[in-house]
């Protein structure tokens, strides 16, 4: 599978209380369940008025889908060609 970070202009998304980010990521998951193997969640980040999240993924389409049936916009997708951290330059 690929490597995806999509991008999700929400806005006010930061200022959602804990249990509504809970309520949020049940119903991603709940989205991914149908969907099946295809397509995993890694990680999110919350921001002011964006989320920007961390997927693998067959393709695109998969990405798009999940944002359809789950009411979470992918306002852009990219596929990561490459993942570097500090360890990289030692």
């Amino acid at each position: 599978m690929k490597k995806y970070v999509i991008e999700r202009e929400i806005s006010k998304i930061g200022t959602l209380t804990p249990q509504q980010v809970r309520e949020a990521a049940a119903k991603s998951n709940s989205v991914l369940a149908g969907l099946g193997p295809d397509i995993q969640w890694q990680e999110s980040y919350i921001t002011a008025d964006k989320m920007f999240c961390v997927y693998l993924a067959k393709d695109e389409q998969a990405i798009q889908k999940h944002a359809a049936l789950s009411g979470f916009p992918a306002t852009t997708v990219t596929e990561i060609c490459q993942v570097i951290d500090p360890t990289t330059g030692a």
